[in-house]
């Protein structure tokens, strides 16, 4: 295949310019190990930060070359996943939702590339002045964590703002056509989730993978969840889950609820969801 050059490629010494989404835990060593292999660049997943997971996958990932991305807020409550990540040296570090400012020139001083999701033009602002080497300009068709700004609107706008930074696009792309697309928009490439956890390479749950293949955009539900944290400590019978709020669809409520609740901390349960019948929309 040719390869399609672009300041991203280059950068980060890909042939297509094609980035795989840090998804915590479903973005393992071996679904990165397989995009980079591929021509693109894996991220593995540190999403909110497990050392034994994380240095577990790093060395699944083998001698591909592939990155680590973090929930940046997470991480800094433990600074030590990314001191281990970096004594092994990756070709880049990817933080999203928090301040980058204590974490980039660490990042950097080790030779990885920083790489700095953003959701508005002041985080992609801020970004930049904090050393950011690429900026991931995610829209609200992402399937992980956003804000409300549409990808492609989004894209452009970022773009004008750091003129000489590689941007990437996120959020609702998953063919060429997306790529084709965000390329004429003046992004450099593409960092890909949804699609990729599809892939037989990724860890996720293949009932999940199933309802990805065979699920159509116009049942895609949009709405203001913001987590579901799931918690056995040790007694699978026992269950914590808890989210920010609930949310209407289709004129009903719809609630999240689980089978037992148990207070471990006032921290773990300050939002609590009611008893119910299991963890799951209804």
């Amino acid at each position: 295949m040719e390869r399609l050059s672009t300041r991203l490629t280059e950068l980060l010494r890909i042939q297509h310019p094609i980035l795989l989404a840090p998804m915590d835990v479903v973005a393992d060593g071996r679904l990165a190990a397989a995009v980079s292999r591929a021509g693109g660049f894996g991220i593995i997943g540190g999403g909110y930060g497990d050392e034994t997971w994380l240095a577990r996958e790093m060395d699944a990932a083998g001698d591909a070359r592939v990155g680590v991305g973090f929930i940046t807020w997470s991480m800094a409550r433990r600074p030590k996943l990314l001191d281990m990540v970096l004594e092994r040296r990756p070709p880049a570090v990817m933080l999203s939702f928090g301040d980058v400012r204590p974490h980039a020139h660490k990042i950097k001083s080790v030779g990885s590339l920083l790489i700095c999701q953003v959701q508005t033009l002041e985080q992609a602002k801020d970004a930049v002045a904090n050393g950011a080497d690429v900026l991931v300009a995610q829209g609200a068709e992402a399937g992980g964590h956003g804000i409300s700004r549409a990808t492609f609107p989004f894209v452009p706008a970022v773009v004008d703002q750091a003129p000489d930074t590689p941007v990437a696009a996120a959020g609702g792309i998953a063919d060429g056509r997306g790529l084709a697309a965000a390329l004429m928009l003046g992004a450099d490439g593409v960092l890909v989730g949804t699609r990729f956890y599809a892939s037989q390479e990724a860890a996720g749950v293949q009932s999940a993978k199933n309802r990805i293949v065979t699920g159509k955009g116009d049942r895609t539900i949009r709405s203001i969840l913001f987590v579901l944290h799931v918690k056995t400590y040790g007694r699978p019978h026992i269950v914590v889950a808890y989210c920010r709020t609930i949310f209407p669809r289709n004129g009903a409520v719809v609630r999240l609820t689980c089978s037992s609740t148990k207070r471990k901390s006032r921290r773990d349960t300050r939002r609590r969801v009611p008893r119910g019948t299991s963890t799951r929309l209804l």
